[in-house]
């Protein structure tokens, strides 16, 4: 750590000892983009004098663990190199791109399930590389440390906030209709109006959609457990030493953290430990580079336009390549496109290609009048935050959904990635440009964003602190956990109160049929008399 970073820090912890504030912060992250939501929080934390600790892996791909930071790094050592760990990335997301419209359904089906199960074993090794470490454990057990910060994405980090007896707050949650959520936080979800993750639906559904959304939360509740709660239920057992599962595990989480709000979600039930900080990275747009700047302002009255695919996407096959750069060709507007494949033939002079841009700021630029992505949550919510219409291309994960929701706000429009076509991408693209519809709606959306009692990051900052504080939240706790799947939904007491009526049904039946038969016995007997 540089002198600078050092310096910093102790005036921090002095000022901060001082006013009988300062904790310390165990953090277990995921990649990507949630890591990019979560070292907000973390940044802001070390800001106000807390002591951060994540614990990495050493095959992590975006974190650059050996640069100086206000953050400490403990590393995880796995048994599996960086190049791996890359390469089964971009297996996986060039399949969903580029592979899956051509393969069979089976074939499909099966490679997916096969590319689960390899990440459940990466995440086991990972896991077994931590909770087995000795050296490490007893470090992390002699820190002390107040709250551990967890992204559930990658399990472990709940199993080792257990056996080092530290409450925990769950971050970054993939979406309020997700089976974590409903299976594991007892978050109430009627599938009616509360569309499950990954479907690609809302909360309006015809009666199709409702048989879809059905059928997903029997997919969700009893074929995933089978593949991959069913493991981690074992492993936790075996490493705890007493019989568990994964959602009592992670149930016992002090706070929900859900990375959306109601400016981009739809209303439905949530429970006190829940909080919505959706867009707490979100920021005023710095000034672009000089050569970016120019290229930008060159664009004239007609503006720019800004596509994404994300960090993952770095390649697209000859065929789509060209057929995207065809659409953008045709549009009067100049393009920025983030892309790291061969130039397309088909590209035009108002089209220009970019390892990387700087998106926050580029969609906080005046000239900006629309922005294509893939979906993703972070940069969705940089549009609401500034204002400028999508159209949505979304492949995998939860992207679907929330394009889905822009879609239904009025904000975006999609296109099938899968079987998108030159003019499809420049029609859609014209509509987000031409009807001011698009603008008028997402502009809507961010008033709302930004009309808050108090700051998403804000909001984040204080609910971690308060598990420090208080060492947990276990008043806003819903019973619901304490309960078995029988007496949540009440099923004993149904079955009490049918045997109750059954039993009193059939006293009043032989009470009814011994009285016919004495009235029938009198009778007969008058009669011989």
């Amino acid at each position: 750590m540089s002198l600078k970073w050092a310096l910093t820090i102790l005036l921090l912890q002095l000022c901060c000892v001082g006013h009988g504030c300062c904790g310390k912060v165990l953090v277990w992250p995921c990649e990507m983009s949630h890591w990019l939501n979560l070292k907000t929080i973390l940044d802001e934390l070390t800001a106000k004098g807390h002591e951060v600790t994540v614990l990495i892996s050493s095959t992590n791909i975006l974190v650059d663990y050996r640069k100086p930071s206000a953050l400490n790094f403990e590393v995880i050592q796995v048994p599996y190199d960086r190049e791996s760990a890359m390469k089964e990335m971009e297996d996986f997301v060039d399949l969903l791109v580029n592979d899956k419209p051509t393969m069979p359904f089976w074939q499909a089906a099966s490679t997916f399930q096969k590319l689960f199960l390899n990440n459940t074993r990466t995440f086991e090794m990972l896991c077994k590389s931590a909770v087995y470490n000795q050296s490490l454990m007893m470090k992390l057990q002699e820190t002390k440390y107040d709250v551990m910060v967890i992204d559930p994405v990658i399990p472990c980090g709940e199993l080792v906030a257990e056996l080092l007896e530290i409450p925990f707050v769950l971050t970054f949650s993939v979406s309020i209709g997700s089976t974590i959520e409903r299976y594991c936080g007892q978050l109430p979800a009627p599938p009616s109006y509360v569309p499950v993750a990954f479907g690609g639906l809302t909360d309006r559904m015809t009666f199709v959609e409702r048989v879809k959304n059905m059928m997903l939360k029997f997919f969700f509740d009893f074929w995933l457990p089978q593949y991959d709660f069913h493991f981690w239920n074992q492993f936790y057992s075996e490493v705890l030493g007493r019989p568990t599962t994964l959602c009592e595990t992670v149930g016992k989480a002090e706070m929900w953290l859900i990375r959306t709000y109601w400016d981009f979600d739809s209303p439905h039930p949530y429970l006190p430990n829940f909080e919505f900080v959706g867009g707490l990275h979100c920021k005023p747009a710095k000034p672009l580079p000089k050569e970016m700047e120019e290229f930008v302002q060159s664009s004239g009255e007609n503006g720019v336009v800004v596509f994404s695919l994300g960090s993952m996407v770095k390649n697209l096959t000859e065929k789509k390549a060209s057929a995207i750069a065809s659409a953008l060709a045709q549009v009067p507007q100049k393009v920025l496109w983030r892309y790291q494949g061969k130039t397309p033939a088909t590209l035009g002079s108002n089209t220009r290609l970019f390892d990387w841009l700087p998106q926050n700021d580029l969609l906080g630029h005046p000239k900006t009048k629309a922005f294509i992505t893939h979906g993703g949550a972070n940069g969705i919510y940089e549009a609401i935050y500034h204002g400028i219409p999508m159209v949505g291309v979304p492949m995998f994960a939860d992207q679907p959904d929330n394009i889905a929701h822009m879609k239904a706000k009025g904000a975006a429009v999609e296109v099938n990635m899968n079987t998108m076509t030159s003019a499809d991408l420049l029609r859609a693209l014209r509509t987000v440009i031409d009807d001011p519809s698009y603008k008028e709606n997402v502009m809507r959306l961010s008033r709302i964003h930004h009309d808050q009692p108090v700051k998403p990051l804000d909001r984040a900052v204080f609910w971690i602190e308060f598990v420090m504080r208080h060492k947990g939240a276990k008043h806003l706790r819903v019973a619901a956990h304490d309960l078995t799947w029988i007496q949540y939904h009440s099923l004993d007491v149904i079955g009490f109160l049918l045997a109750c009526v059954t039993v009193a049904l059939f006293l009043v039946v032989k009470c009814c049929l011994f009285a016919c038969g004495k009235c029938g016995k009198a009778g007969k007997k008058r009669k011989r008399e």
